[in-house]
């Protein structure tokens, strides 16, 4: 795949990559190849959504389905509008955590199962290029769809006991993304009081980027738990399909701690289920999902990877240190950043304990990071880190290869679009931890 056809959805610069041109032929791309009746539409709040949404469901219409508009959206709310309007189809106009420059388009079947690299975007992006698009007997119409706001907040709210819930202070930063819209709904009525920041929908991004995965993006949030003497802070992305959670003192919890941790919750009211992680998750995903009972598994990164994994294992749940948290909801699954906050105050309520104590056993294990370097030749690097490495521990062949030591393990892959290895590794104590990071770095970058 090139240009601004990625692994898990369309992505580019507005007006440099991406233009309205471009969205009308991507509607009739997707139309010739999914051949639904009826695509459902949800939006960001991006300045230049409104123009290529408009080009987007006009190419859909002209090759003869029919759109069912939802208007403003989260993305895991337009998973769930997906489901709950049985559509065939859909597709989220966003550029996720992305700055206010870039746009683009996520694709679902129904239940909202993911389109990607190798379940379909491939396909999408040969019909693109070919711009043979074969003339409809009909063409489709635009039904403007109400709000499904109340139902999402209803659906969540039905996931989890929110009578058992203590009050509890939380800040919330939605950096003037879609979380904006929802999280004032969500919250209201609940046990949760929210202290905002930043809910005012903005798709210049004028506060930080939408992204918390990135440090600096998260100081504001951090300054306000510590200021405010909140429980706990959550940070939500641009198009609200993740969340990132920073405990009491102000200290970041990656999202692998956190799938661990809710993991284990979960696992109370499912005894006995399998859990999702990715290769880059600490070892204490898996340690803390045996210890609770649970089966733990590990896959590729991303949604359009982790869904049909989770699908076929029959998973109850599973995350990634992205912020990205699945549920098996029903009959389909889907990202969720709204009921992960729920349970963390289920958590703390049932238990007593602050968030930063639900994360004590976090302690014990010492993480790098996703380390990014540029090579000219990552398959030679691959080879000899393979030569150098295999015998000192097992080799796992998903998403590149892992190896795990005793008391280390590392992976590397490569990436889906630029010459560049991507790194993780942990250890036992920080001093190993960054030995052998600095090990495998000089390697790959020597």
């Amino acid at each position: 795949m090139t240009g601004i056809f990625k692994a898990y959805d369309i992505r580019g610069v507005y007006n440099v990559d991406l233009n309205e041109d471009i969205a009308y032929k991507i509607g009739r791309a997707f139309v010739c190849y999914q051949k639904p009746k009826r695509v459902l539409i949800g939006k960001d709040t991006r300045l230049s959504t409104p123009s290529l949404s408009e080009a987007l469901i006009r190419g859909i219409t002209d090759q003869g389905a029919d759109v069912l508009d939802v208007g403003l959206s989260t993305t895991d709310m337009f998973y769930f509008s997906v489901n709950r309007t049985d559509s065939e189809a859909g597709i989220m106009v966003t550029a996720s955590h992305n700055p206010g420059k870039y746009n683009g388009f996520k694709f679902v079947r129904k239940f909202a199962s993911p389109i990607g690299a190798g379940s379909g975007m491939e396909e999408i992006e040969a019909r693109f290029h070919e711009g043979n698009f074969p003339e409809p007997e009909r063409k489709g119409e635009v039904i403007v769809q109400d709000s499904l706001l109340d139902e999402f907040v209803k659906f969540v709210h039905s996931r989890t006991d929110i009578s058992k819930m203590k009050p509890l202070r939380v800040v919330m930063d939605a950096g003037n993304g879609m979380a904006a819209l929802v999280a004032p709904k969500m919250f209201e009525n609940t046990p949760i009081e929210v202290i905002p920041l930043f809910f005012e929908l903005d798709g210049n991004f004028p506060n930080h980027e939408a992204n918390p995965l990135l440090e600096e993006n998260r100081q504001d949030l951090i300054k306000k738990v510590k200021e405010t003497k909140a429980d706990f802070g959550v940070g939500f992305d641009g198009d609200s399909d993740r969340c990132f959670f920073v405990d009491e003192n102000g200290r970041f919890a990656d999202g692998d701690f956190m799938t661990g941790l809710l993991g284990t919750h979960l696992l109370k009211k499912y005894p006995n289920s399998k859990i999702f992680y990715e290769v880059r998750c600490s070892r204490y995903v898996k340690d803390s999902v045996r210890e609770a009972g649970g089966i733990p598994f590990m896959w590729k990164v991303g949604h359009a990877m982790a869904k049909p994994k989770m699908k076929e294992e029959g998973a109850i749940f599973g995350g990634e240190v992205s912020g990205h948290f699945y549920f098996l909801f029903d009959n389909y699954y889907a990202d969720n950043s709204y009921l992960p906050v729920f349970l963390a105050a289920e958590m703390i309520s049932e238990h007593g304990k602050t968030l930063s104590q639900l994360l004590d056993g976090r302690k014990n294990y010492f993480t790098s990071g996703e380390i990014n370097s540029t090579v000219k030749d990552p398959d030679a690097v691959l080879e000899k880190l393979e030569e150098l490495y295999s015998s000192k521990g097992e080799i796992v062949r998903i998403d590149g290869f892992s190896i795990f030591a005793d008391d280390w393990w590392f992976n590397v892959r490569k990436s889906n679009t630029e010459p560049l290895l991507r790194l993780n590794c942990e250890a036992y104590t920080q001093e190993n931890m960054e030995k052998l990071r600095d090990e495998l770095l000089a390697i790959i970058r020597g």
